[in-house]
């Protein structure tokens, strides 16, 4: 076996545990942050395959890799994968995001290595057979279907469709749409696959009792021999297609509105809010915090609390390395819908009619900055958001610099970012006939 490489770099992440990043000759990066406090190890494999790889007529196809991808290899069936991973009591699960494809496991240290060998077949030999690609895809319908019946899933995606251009891939929520999942085939995912999970683009990020000198030679024992293509790696296509969308995109509705026979309505505004990797990011994660996130948030507290507007009120920010979407919503009664839209677009308005003061600016760093800090306890989120980190191209060192970014913000800012940000708001409304009436347009 070859010698190990050295770390390229490592960086402290909590109570004295350190991370560290190695690089494989064929491009695979390897975190590791030894902690031995339990007999547990975590890993999160990170590959850049999300829904921003897919091209509109195959949008679902990341999805659907993520459902068949444990359904065999070319030396296990999906019963004796299942049989691998449940005999030592071990965890093993796969999602896809949008910007990158997620295989996490977690089991005890003397097993670790027979299930990242089990993971390392998943990622280079998988079979996808065509019934069970089949089955899955019958199962993706039918979750399509089960969305239309949802109003927050319906408000969600009509709010999406206002923001981004047509075929976005952050519109897509759950399997994505009908018609290009019922036409993916197996072919497809074996296209997909040999395009985009090779060795430079896949991070395995690992937390718990194991050393990192060991660790990294099992890794190269596994997966050193994974050949990198001679092709450059792709571009995120859907990305950059959407990107050009985003800019010729000119000004149209910014409502949108749905009837369901519904006993209460659901109102959620929206805005395009930057991707992780843009300079006004941690402002409007405060923003974010500020307005939505716990009891004693402002929207909570006055919309819920003081008017009694809202069954359940909040919102998300999520992170993206395309334009995101910082996004409020609330439910309440039907008869209520006209006047907690009103109230809900007021505090929009209000983050840009004024700063915050500095006491409610404080609160919203002290909470950000304990929930970043609470988010780091396990070996399972350690391994996620140091490699999360890697994957989006950002570095294990933003582990320290987001934080030192939050601390620096004053509230003038925060405000220039919240005027730039959060103007005009796109409107999505689910409810009652009767209680989106005055939106509808006519026909």
């Amino acid at each position: 076996m070859s010698s190990s490489p050295s770390p390229t770099t490592s960086v402290p992440v909590t109570s004295g545990l350190l991370c560290q990043k190695f690089e494989l000759a064929n491009g695979l990066v390897v975190l590791i942050t030894e902690n031995q406090i339990a007999n547990i190890v975590a890993a999160r494999i990170f590959v850049g395959a999300g829904s921003i790889r897919e091209v509109t007529e195959q949008a679902g196809l990341a999805y659907l890799m993520a459902a068949t991808l444990t359904k065999g290899t070319v030396r296990f069936s999906s019963a004796e994968i299942a049989e691998q991973v449940e005999s030592v009591g071990a965890s093993l699960g796969i999602e896809r995001a949008p910007d990158y494809f997620l295989l996490s496991l977690k089991t005890v240290a003397n097993d670790f290595l027979d299930i990242l060998t089990l993971a390392a077949e998943l990622l280079r030999y998988p079979s996808f057979p065509e019934p069970e690609v089949e089955l899955e895809k019958k199962l993706a319908l039918q979750s399509i279907r089960s969305q239309q019946e949802q109003p927050f899933t319906m408000a969600l995606k009509g709010l999406r469709q206002s923001l981004y251009p047509q075929g976005h891939p952050y519109t897509q929520i759950g399997p994505g749409d009908p018609g290009p999942i019922a036409q993916i085939q197996s072919a497809d995912l074996h296209q997909y696959h040999q395009t985009y999970f090779r060795p430079d683009n896949v991070v395995i990020s690992l937390s718990g009792n194991l050393k990192a000198a060991a660790a990294v030679q099992f890794c190269q024992k596994v997966l050193g021999d994974w050949q990198t293509p001679e092709q450059q790696l792709p571009p995120p296509e859907g990305l950059e297609q959407a990107a050009k969308g985003l800019l010729s995109t000119t000004a149209g509705s910014n409502i949108s509105v749905m009837t369901q026979p519904t006993q209460q309505s659901i109102v959620m505004l929206g805005h395009l809010a930057p991707s992780v990797q843009e300079p006004d990011y941690a402002a409007l994660k405060l923003l974010y915090i500020y307005l939505c996130s716990g009891l004693s948030s402002r929207l909570f507290v006055e919309l819920r609390e003081k008017q009694g507007l809202a069954y359940e009120v909040s919102g998300f920010y999520p992170t993206r390395l395309g334009p995101s979407q910082f996004v409020v919503y609330l439910g309440t009664a039907t008869d209520n819908t006209a006047i907690a839209l009103s109230k809900l677009q007021a505090e929009i308005n209000r983050l840009r009619q004024q700063p915050l003061s500095s006491e409610e600016l404080e609160t919203a760093k002290s909470k950000l900055l304990g929930q970043y800090v609470l988010g780091k306890q396990s070996n399972a989120q350690l391994a996620h958001l140091m490699g999360w980190y890697e994957a989006l191209g950002l570095g294990i060192h933003y582990d320290q610099t987001f934080p030192n970014q939050i601390a620096s913000l004053d509230a003038e800012r925060v405000y220039q970012a919240a005027c730039q940000h959060l103007q005009q708001s796109h409107i999505s409304l689910v409810g009652s006939e009767a209680a989106v009436q005055p939106w509808l347009t006519p026909s």
